[in-house]
């Protein structure tokens, strides 16, 4: 007798829907920390049109950071970005800094130098930040690159900055962004050291968060001695938040759910 088994992809469908926690409910902060209930207040999020919409040039740029922990995941997610404009999704995130007028370095022009001076004096204070200031939180994780492809200058530097890559380690293995104005599908996969990017269906990026070629280009940008490189080569913290970035441009949010693995 032959016993026929249920095609592969009869059992994903049959995933219990609760295995997934949706992070958007289409009008709300709700699952996320609202930067304009902290203190001083933020203004770098709104919602627009059923999504979490990131403000253009906000008094305090900063990510919208998801209130629960995960470790391994499956996040999936639309966007959209504005033109020439520069986004993004964050994750396995380890530190956060405080970057503003008052705690920038003397002499230093490199905005990697400004970060490792904040991280190393402990400077990161929500509370000291000033008006006057020109203030942003900076979220130091792995980042899934959303971008203007044809656009943006960052993207022209080439595939490690271009849409779907694991931005500056790893690049898409072929461009599958929308045209600027419509709506790209994604999927970020985390297990252990293991990650997948996926756009528009594809898997762009297949790659291990340890591996000796992330780790050549993180020391290319930020040192071996840097703070940031030692947190995100050893990533001590496994259960992190997400954040969806403001990186000063406008970018459209919506559909986000996430699965735990």
């Amino acid at each position: 007798m032959i016993t026929r088994l249920a095609p592969l992809t009869l059992c994903v469908a049959l995933l219990p829907a609760a295995d997934w926690i949706t992070l958007f409910d289409g009008k709300s902060f709700q699952s996320w920390k609202d930067p304009a209930r902290m203190s001083p207040a933020g203004d770098a999020w709104t919602i627009e049109d059923g999504c979490l919409a990131s403000k253009a040039h906000a008094k305090l740029r900063e990510d919208l950071v998801s209130e629960r922990t995960f470790g391994d995941f499956e996040l999936e997610f639309e966007w959209r970005i504005q033109a020439n404009g520069n986004s993004g999704v964050k994750y396995r995130i380890q530190d956060f800094a405080t970057l503003t007028s008052s705690n920038r370095p003397p002499k230093q022009n490199r905005f990697e130098d400004w970060v490792d001076y904040v991280l190393l004096n402990r400077l990161s204070d929500r509370s000291k930040m000033r008006p006057q200031d020109d203030n942003q939180i900076y979220v130091i994780g792995f980042e899934y690159q959303m971008i203007d492809d044809g656009g943006h200058a960052d993207a022209k530097r080439g595939s490690l900055y271009q849409a779907g890559g694991l931005y500056s380690m790893v690049g898409p293995s072929k461009p599958m962004a929308k045209p600027v104005g419509q709506f790209n599908q994604s999927r970020i996969v985390v297990r252990g050291n293991h990650t997948e990017h996926w756009l528009n269906r594809v898997k762009v990026v297949s790659a291990n968060l340890d591996d000796p070629v992330v780790r050549e280009t993180l020391a290319k940008r930020w040192g071996k001695q840097s703070p940031v490189y030692k947190l995100l080569t050893e990533s001590p913290k496994k259960n992190c938040p997400i954040s969806l970035q403001n990186h000063d441009d406008k970018a459209w949010f919506r559909k986000i759910r996430i699965r735990p693995l």
